[in-house]
């Protein structure tokens, strides 16, 4: 028996334009349309109308996946992409997967099982091999976070050069014993650690490895790597962290060990979240536009439903990051 793979390699277009034309889809130029009803016609292929009509199934809910829903830059994410949603008619399903590959996948299936139209993320800790099947379910689109091999639509922010542009900063401001934290093996992370290791390079600074922490998320991250520097012989003078509630922690352990902000340790954020202009000194930070990431992230997603922008392919739309000078550099 014929399938939709026999039709789309008989065409040599890819499951997923079939799939479009089997199903309707606009902006499936006519050509295709005739290759594929062709095909399927020589091929005897005849599509499953109880699975297509599951597959067309609406809910008008998205699932959005979020690592952990007490770092306030992902809530601030969520309520952009909540503000589209409820003008357009959609529910969210919040899902937190605590950084875990597995929840990741099991939250997926709510896609393969059509109990939402599509999944946002906000974070992504699969390689993209373990994601891509799911694509043929329905939108998959990337909010802040991406992936180099990604096939789908990916809002984002130039990292790399947020990093740059901090690490710079702190450089002009006299630092030269520069320390860096940063979170998972994501093409997020890695490009801020391409950032900071390029305006190093510029200054020709040291790298030092034991300046360099890894799987920092939380407050008490940045407690237990201040705690660290204390005891490094050749102690950094700057800290660049991953994010502002590390950054909140390196200051309140570094208060209590008596450590001056900034004239003895230099202390840069990333995100510019409330927090950042609370605490005392006030956190130098990156400034991330997290409500306008997630308000085009839910408006990419519903031009992907409705078929005005290709769910398969990838494409990035990118917003400014900028740098805010405040009290710790």
């Amino acid at each position: 028996m014929a399938t939709i793979s026999d039709v789309a390699k008989q065409t040599g277009l890819s499951s997923a334009t079939v799939s479009r034309v089997i199903n309707n889809y606009p902006h499936v130029s006519e050509e295709k349309r005739r290759l594929v009803h062709e095909a399927m016609q020589e091929l005897g292929y005849f599509p499953n109308t109880s699975a297509r009509n599951l597959r067309n199934r609406k809910t008008n809910l998205v699932a959005v996946l979020i690592p952990r829903l007490t770092n306030p830059f992902f809530t601030t994410i969520l309520d952009g992409i909540e503000k589209v949603a409820e003008e357009k008619g959609f529910q969210l399903l919040i899902c937190q997967t605590q950084s875990s590959k597995k929840k990741e996948l099991d939250f997926l299936t709510l896609l393969k099982t059509k109990q939402v139209d599509g999944v946002i993320f906000t974070s992504i800790e699969n390689d993209w091999s373990k994601i891509e099947p799911y694509t043929e379910s329905g939108p998959i689109i990337l909010c802040n976070e991406y992936h180099r091999d990604a096939t789908v639509p990916i809002v984002r922010l130039d990292q790399a050069y947020g990093s740059y542009l901090g690490t710079r900063h702190l450089i002009e401001r006299g630092y030269k014993k520069i320390a860096f934290c940063h979170g998972s093996k994501s093409g997020l992370s890695n490009d801020r650690r391409k950032g900071f290791e390029r305006a190093i390079a510029e200054a020709a600074l040291p790298l030092n490895q034991e300046w360099v922490f890894h799987d920092t998320y939380t407050m008490e991250d940045g407690k237990k790597v201040l705690k660290k520097i204390i005891n490094l012989k050749n102690r950094p003078t700057a800290i660049f962290t991953g994010g502002d509630e590390v950054a909140s922690g390196v200051l309140k352990e570094a208060k209590r060990h008596g450590l001056k902000v900034p004239e003895e340790l230099a202390i840069l954020g990333f995100d510019d979240q409330p927090i950042a202009s609370l605490i005392e000194p006030e956190l130098t930070t990156i400034h991330q536009p997290g409500e306008e990431i997630g308000s085009r992230t839910m408006s990419v997603f519903i031009d992907c439903l409705n078929g005005v922008i290709e769910r398969t392919q990838q494409s990035v739309i990118e917003l400014p990051i900028s740098l805010v000078k405040r009290k710790t550099t």
